[in-house]
């Protein structure tokens, strides 16, 4: 009789009869690796004091600006058996998306940049790599559950912990000879395995990255300050801190440029995807999208409770770092966006009329408090126009 897919919540009794230790790691590794893992190890399934107390640092140092992820509950995304009893190992896999993409540099519609983990569901596909691991081990008689782009493990640490790869002073786990195009997952198990020892810094004297980060969020060796990392700030809800809003330029989500500027990233080779990429973005069709389209356009984007306010905050901003003023279309949805029901995206097309030169569309009068502290600090004309 097959084993039931046991859980975590009401634990089964692992087999006495279920395989351990090296060569059976052996096994699994190559099963991995099989089902698309790009590299493989394994960390001891403690408690991670070492992430925990980085954890609080940030927390103390006021560089968390409201992240929750694995920040909200330290103690529990930082203790493996929190979510398997008994566990024993953590198997990390990871996936690369180091792919090249060809997007159509030709539009004449502004065009926003997506951060390369996100051209396509590498996390759908990871997780599907790493459910192939557990589903062995269960099918061996242990217990097994599987985080994959999930706020309830450190995965980083996981990572480094088992020989994954080392880290980076850009805070990424940087695998030798790869650089850091990868996306991290984790198989939490019962299964006794050999774990491995983290490998040595590879970085040396590099700095590369610190002074590629076009907000200055690196504010010391493996530290981000959320306060000043765009990737941050283009997912927390609210006002977009107008101090770095030029530096968004034309991100729409995510940031690569710590990654980009690695030596061990930039020589790693790229391949050819077979699946379609979202690398760009329209500007404008998107904010002509109703929220239902909008929505089910950014499905794999983390979005604060799917309020498509913040998907469009971003837009806005983009559309004043680079939109042509002369472009009707552009006049239109400035135009359209100033007189918006939420205040927080009249705000932000008030920023963006003002950048763009489009102060005529402008409405002075509106009393809003959000909408008229932009008021009170419109930006200068973009350079150029």
């Amino acid at each position: 009789m097959p084993l039931a897919k046991p859980s975590s919540r009401n634990p089964t009794v692992v087999s006495p009869d279920a395989p351990q230790g090296p060569e059976y790691w052996a096994q699994l590794h190559a099963v991995g690796q099989v089902a698309g893992l790009h590299s493989l190890g394994v960390a001891p399934a403690d408690v991670m004091q070492r992430a925990r107390q980085q954890i609080h640092d940030r927390i103390d140092h006021d560089l968390v600006n409201g992240m929750k992820f694995t920040f909200l509950r330290p103690e529990r995304s930082t203790t493996p058996s929190q979510h398997l009893e008994g566990a024993k190992s953590i198997i990390v896999g990871v996936r690369s998306y180091a792919i090249s993409d060809h997007p159509d540099v030709g539009s004449s519609s502004p065009l926003a940049r997506v951060a390369r983990y996100a051209w396509l569901d590498h996390y759908g596909h990871l997780k599907d790599s790493l459910s192939v691991v557990a589903e062995r081990l269960r099918q061996d008689g242990h217990r097994a559950v599987v985080f994959a782009d999930d706020n309830a493990m450190v995965d980083r640490e996981a990572a480094w912990l088992a020989g994954i790869g080392w880290y980076g002073k850009n805070a990424n786990i940087l695998l030798p000879g790869h650089g850091s195009f990868f996306v991290l997952g984790c198989v939490i198990t019962t299964a006794v395995l050999p774990v491995a020892t983290p490998i040595d810094d590879g970085c040396g004297s590099c700095t590369r990255c610190i002074p590629a980060c076009p907000t200055g969020a690196i504010v010391k060796e493996g530290v981000i300050d959320a306060n000043k990392c765009l990737s941050w700030l283009l997912q927390k809800p609210g006002i977009f801190d107008r101090d770095y809003r030029v530096a968004l330029h034309d991100r729409i989500y995510g940031c690569d440029d710590c990654q980009t500027a690695c030596p061990p990233t930039r020589r790693t080779a790229l391949s050819e995807s077979t699946e379609p990429l979202q690398s760009v973005i329209e500007v404008l069709e998107w904010l002509s999208m109703e929220d239902d389209a909008l929505n089910a356009s950014c499905q794999r984007w983390y979005v604060h409770k799917r309020d498509m306010t913040w998907i469009r905050r971003n837009l806005l901003i983009v559309l004043g770092n680079i939109a042509n003023p002369r472009d009707p279309e552009v006049v239109n949805a400035i135009r359209r966006y100033v007189s918006h029901p939420r205040s927080e995206l009249r705000a932000h097309a008030v920023w963006a009329a003002a950048k763009l030169g489009l102060t005529d569309l402008i409405n002075h009068e509106d009393s809003d408090p959000m909408v008229c502290d932009e008021l009170l600090h419109l930006p200068t004309l973009r350079e150029g126009l």
